[in-house]
């Protein structure tokens, strides 16, 4: 494993994998979840990048400033469109760049989601990007991708204000500009991936986005949230179909 810095501070680093004997590589960005606290970090999506590295992808596990460690608007934002830059420009010989995937989990699926639209993002805001992200698939497993509809179910005691620093009427902008259900489904193949028993984000969030985006929505019976990032679990082979199918 190698770890690549995209900037100062102690959580703006990358761990990177590569499988054992291939040229370049497709590329897996993942991001973990957590509900964007300081709390959660890379760490517990380890046990995923092995499991995709043992597949033959080349996996960037992407940390980020969170809630509660200067993160938060506009930090947790600029990280990861910072990140994901300082990765495809680090790893321009050694991946295949024309197979790009975003794979995240949760919170680290709204990451992703988003990440995939940066250049729709008004101007100034954070994480922006003057062209198309080089991205040919994003995978977002149950992610909190309606980020409206995260807030008016109150998901981890209002993790979205503590995310945002307010209500959808107090800061509408920053909405606008993080709130993937709003900008719209990224112009990569993009596959939702969600497990029907879900308590912590409940199937109705990505059902919302699906609706207003027409995104792909894969619903896994039988499976609740942590199923999705456990390579031993049954809904495991969908993950990795999903993931598969979108980089072609």
């Amino acid at each position: 494993m190698e770890t690549l810095r995209y900037g100062t501070h102690p959580d703006q680093v990358v761990d990177v994998t590569f499988p054992q004997g291939a040229g370049r590589p497709p590329l897996v960005v993942l991001l973990h979840g957590g509900f964007w606290r300081v709390a959660y970090d890379r760490a517990h999506l380890r046990v995923v990048a092995d499991a995709l590295t043992a597949e033959g992808f080349a996996v960037a596990n992407v940390e980020y400033r969170r809630v509660g460690g200067g993160g938060g608007w506009p930090a947790t934002f600029s990280d990861v469109g910072d990140a994901i830059e300082a990765v495809q420009t680090a790893l321009v010989d050694r991946v295949d760049l024309g197979s790009v995937a975003y794979l995240g989990h949760s919170a680290g699926g709204h990451l992703a989601l988003w990440a995939a639209v940066r250049d729709r993002l008004p101007p100034g805001a954070p994480g922006r990007a003057g062209r198309a992200p080089a991205v040919r698939g994003v995978v977002a497993l149950a992610p909190a991708a309606d980020l409206a509809e995260v807030d008016r179910l109150g998901l981890s005691g209002g993790a979205v204000r503590e995310l945002l620093g307010g209500s959808p009427t107090a800061v509408p902008d920053r909405f606008a500009a993080t709130d993937p259900a709003v900008l719209g489904a990224p112009a990569a193949t993009t596959v939702v991936v969600h497990g029907v028993l879900d308590d912590l984000v409940p199937i109705e969030v990505s059902r919302s986005y699906r609706d207003r985006t027409g995104a792909s929505l894969i619903e896994v019976s039988g499976t609740g949230h942590f199923e999705l990032i456990d390579p031993e679990s049954a809904a495991w082979p969908v993950v990795l179909t999903a993931l598969r199918e979108s980089v072609g």
